[in-house]
């Protein structure tokens, strides 16, 4: 007899939060009475999180933040056979997601466009096409024709906005991102820096790949997730990558079969960039690891 799949909830949401360390407290204590595990974090600007658990505790959560005044979340659920997150963590930050500028997410934003307008919109021949996320997350799968900024943080987007796109000011620029959240800062950005049709994809990559038929879609490849699934392809069923546990790049089956792949060691991306006292380290982390898991089991 199989056991019942968790609920994965992906949710954010822009909106003033008076006292973030009360409200930290108050929602880890419940979250922990309903034995969810993920990450939460708050902010004086809103929260953002993704968090796991039994069906119930899942719809217990979303009620009560629903109770808090988070009506107008961002909000998506998809499934995992094993635990995602070792642990709960509610964070305090400074941030929801960090682009390190000033922006104005709650009153300035691009527009938004379903997965549908989505498609017609990348049909179009004048419009320029921005991946938001990281290196690593644009390796494991990206909309046909989008622009890679190949960086490492969302803190390097301003920089590479400044260099790239100046002079694009006329041009449609359509952005997306994971779920959604990256990219009401980074229109919002634009839209501040003078740009005029700026875009977004509502509900971000994982909206996408929930709603549209694969034989509809302009999406090539799998999604990133910031869990253990890794990746998720077209209806949020979970992708075929592992994760390096060393540097966290996203390794499809060719790259597991490099002799540079060890696990929790190495992998092509980063053999190199490590020392042997470091990979030393790495393989006893990964031996206690191990030992962890053939002891539960």
């Amino acid at each position: 007899m199989t056991s019942a799949p968790l609920t994965v909830a992906a949710l954010y949401q822009f909106r003033p939060v008076a006292d973030p360390a009360a409200l930290r407290g108050e929602l880890h204590a419940f979250m922990h009475e309903l034995k969810l595990c993920g990450t939460l974090l708050i902010a004086p600007e809103g929260i953002n999180g993704t968090v796991a658990g039994s069906r119930g505790a899942i719809t217990a959560l979303h009620g009560r933040l629903l109770e808090l005044g988070f009506t107008r979340m961002e909000y998506k659920e998809s499934q995992a056979q094993t635990p995602p997150f070792k642990r709960l963590k509610v964070r305090l930050k400074k941030e929801i997601v960090t682009l390190g500028v000033p922006v104005q997410p709650r009153e300035q934003v691009g527009t938004y466009l379903t997965p549908e307008q989505w498609n017609d919109l990348l049909a179009q021949e004048d419009v320029i096409v921005v991946d938001t996320r990281n290196r690593y997350e644009v390796k494991a799968g990206t909309f046909r024709g989008a622009v890679n900024p190949e960086i490492d943080s969302f803190r390097e987007f301003p920089a590479w906005v400044e260099e790239h796109l100046a002079g694009a000011e006329g041009r449609k620029i359509a952005m997306f991102c994971t779920g959604g959240i990256r990219c009401e800062k980074s229109t919002s950005l634009l839209l501040e820096k003078g740009f005029q049709d700026v875009y977004h994809l509502q509900g971000g990559i994982l909206r996408y790949l929930e709603d549209v038929p694969e034989k509809e879609s302009r999406w090539d490849g799998e999604c990133f997730v910031f869990d253990g699934r890794v990746t998720v392809g077209h209806g949020l069923t979970p992708g075929q990558a592992e994760m390096c546990h060393s540097c966290g790049w996203p390794l499809d089956a060719a790259e597991r079969e490099s002799p540079d792949y060890e696990p929790g060691v190495s992998c092509p991306h980063c053999v190199s960039r490590t020392t042997e006292a470091q990979k030393a380290a790495f393989r006893d982390r990964q031996r206690m690891y191990d030992a962890h898991w053939q002891a539960e089991v």
